[in-house]
This record gives structure tokens, C-alpha cells and sequence, in this order.
């Protein structure tokens, strides 16, 4: 079944964007197409990061303070590893402590990675995980099928997997190209092209647009459906005032060449969006993101602020469906 409205999701952003669509549109009437490329292995789980924050979010159980992992979360499991620093030997990758799980966080890791050792695909394994947490909605992994994002940092010329770009080296070493492998081999899973293609309103949400939702548009003939029916797609910046929101969408803007403000959001999404949300401290760049071929609707977008999110949602839905 075709839910009207789905939005194209990263982490943090896209989860709050979720959060504050579910206050002004039905739930069991959306679907989010999440961005899988963030996945990764450690100590032998799989571990979903962008799904896991749009859930918890939803559920209302996310870390307020660090926008993802779960409220009143222990780190023992972690503080206990490092018991093992001193006699791992050279090279080895056990029992790594650069990438916080936390106790109750683990429990997520352990099913979903069990589900998968006995052949459920990751769709099915979302729904079951996003169902144990009650919600409604619709949460699609983008595909099945392993599609890694791979950073290549300048100074050391050596590509790395992004989650060692973004948590181990905390994202402040400069990068110079991105890749995502095994992009052009997955399949795009049918439910995720029904939702692109058939949905009334398609929305990019405010996440990294280089590095989450890239590796969506990456697959198959999204690129294609969208454009197809741009006129209802609708895209917010996750730059506000030439910062990131969250994480380093601009940073990584302008090391690839790209300007990092909303004017620059506007030309990577042109193709695929006929308008963008912006925030009134960007409504300088109006000119600029017309000469870019895109519509522009300006109100508050910050959603950490008071009342922000649900007027946002109203306004994106209402833009896409003008």
C-alpha cells in the first residue's frame, strides 16, 4: 500500500523532521526511505545508525541532549572493554571503544543482527524493530543489499568507511572525494520504489545532502522518478546561515567543491525538487535559488527551537502539494 507522503531520510535532522510530520499528518499515512550507506560491523553486529535514530526519535525515547542513542543510557558493556586495550594485539580489530554503544543500545544491534544470520532482509527486520517500538509509520531501509559510504580523507589520500570519517576521526580532517560502493549493483527494493514513485508528496528532508541522502539517489533510477514528478518534491536545507544543523554538511560542501549554503543545496537538488524550505536568516539567497530553477519557501526551520517543527511540517507538506 502507497502511503501520500514519504520522505527521503539521514540521521538527526530527518529524524526530527519525522517527529514533528508525525504532529500534523498521519502516521500510518507516511514512509521514510532511510539511508543505509552509514551502516556498519562492529564486534560482530550490525548496526544501522540512521535507522536507529529515526526510531528512537519517533518513539520518543532519543537522547535529547546527543540526538541520538537512547535517553538514560549505561556504557558499562563499553567502559568494559577497555579491559582488552592493553593485550590486543597489533592490528587487531577487537573489541573497538571508538564507537559508543551503550547498553540498552545494544539490544537493538543483537535482534537485528540475529534476524539477519537467519536470512530476513533488512526491511523486514526495520518493520519488526520499528513495530517492538510501537510506531506507525512506514520505515524503509533504502535497500537490502550492503551499499557503503566511502570517505577519501585528502591529507592521508586513503579512503576509509564514513564511519570512521565522521565518529573515530570526529569528522575534522578535510576530504576530497566520496564513493558509494556498491551503489550501482543494488537493487532498488519494490517498496521503496512504489513510495517514490506513486506517493502524492516526496520530501528530502534536512539531512547532509552529500553524504545521506546522496547515497539514495545513488540507487537505480531514483535520480529518474524524481525528476519525473519534480513538481512535488520538496526539499529542506540542512543549512541554515552557512551552518550544518548538525554534523559537517557545510564543511563537507565546501571541500568538494560545492558552496556551502543554502544556494549550494539548491543546485544539488534542482534536478529533483521543484522547491526548498529555507530558514528567514538565509532569505538574502532567495534571487540565487530562483536562478537556480528552484521555488522557495522561507519560515523558521531550526527545529530544537519552540513550536518550529509542526509549522515547518505544515509548510513543507503545503509547498509540495501547491
Amino acid at each position: 500500500m502507497t502511503r501520500s507522503v514519504t520522505v527521503l531520510c539521514g540521521g538527526v535532522g530527518a529524524a526530527r523532521f519525522m517527529r514533528a510530520l508525525a504532529g500534523v499528518h498521519s502516521r500510518a499515512d507516511t514512509t521514510a526511505i532511510i539511508n543505509t550507506g552509514d551502516d556498519t560491523v562492529l564486534h560482530g553486529l550490525s548496526i544501522s545508525p540512521d535507522i536507529d535514530t529515526v526510531i528512537y526519535t519517533l518513539a520518543g525515547a532519543i537522547d535529547p541532549d546527543r540526538g541520538w542513542g537512547l535517553r538514560g543510557e549505561s556504557w558499562r558493556a563499553m567502559e568494559s572493554l577497555e579491559r582488552y586495550a592493553a593485550v590486543r594485539p597489533d592490528g587487531s580489530t577487537a573489541a573497538p571503544t571508538w564507537f559508543n554503544l551503550g547498553d540498552k543500545d545494544l539490544a537493538t544491534h543483537l535482534y537485528r543482527t540475529a534476524r539477519l544470520a537467519e536470512g530476513a532482509p533488512l526491511t523486514l527486520v526495520t518493520a519488526e524493530i520499528a513495530a517492538a517500538w510501537g510506531l506507525e509509520q512506514w520505515l524503509l531501509p533504502m535497500t537490502d543489499v550492503s551499499v557503503a559510504t566511502m570517505v577519501t580523507l585528502r591529507e592521508e589520500r586513503v579512503e576509509v568507511p564514513f564511519q570512521e570519517y565522521f565518529v573515530q576521526r570526529r569528522h575534522n580532517v578535510p576530504v576530497e572525494g566520496i564513493r558509494f560502493a556498491g551503489a550501482a549493483e543494488a537493487s532498488l527494493p519494490p517498496l521503496v520504489r512504489a513510495a517514490l514513485a506513486d506517493s502524492e508528496v516526496v520530501v528530502v528532508a534536512p539531512s547532509n545532502p552529500l553524504v545521506s541522502i546522496a547515497p539514495i539517489r545513488a540507487l537505480g533510477d531514483v535520480n529518474e522518478i524524481l525528476n519525473a514528478r519534480r513538481e512535488s518534491v520538496v526539499a529542506i536545507s540542512p543549512i541554515v546561515g552557512g551552518v550544518a544543523l548538525k554534523g559537517p554538511a557545510a564543511q563537507m560542501l565546501r571541500e568538494l567543491g560545492h558552496e556551502p549554503s543554502v544556494v549550494g543545496v539548491a543546485r544539488l537538488y534542482a534536478d529533483i525538487a521543484a522547491t526548498l524550505v529555507i530558514d528567514p536568516l538565509d532569505r538574502a539567497h532567495v534571487p540565487a535559488i530562483e536562478a537556480a530553477g528552484m521555488r522557495v519557501v522561507v519560515t523558521p526551520s531550526v527545529m530544537s527551537e519552540k513550536d518550529v517543527g509542526p509549522e515547518l511540517a505544515r509548510r513543507t507538506l503545503a509547498a509540495a502539494r501547491r
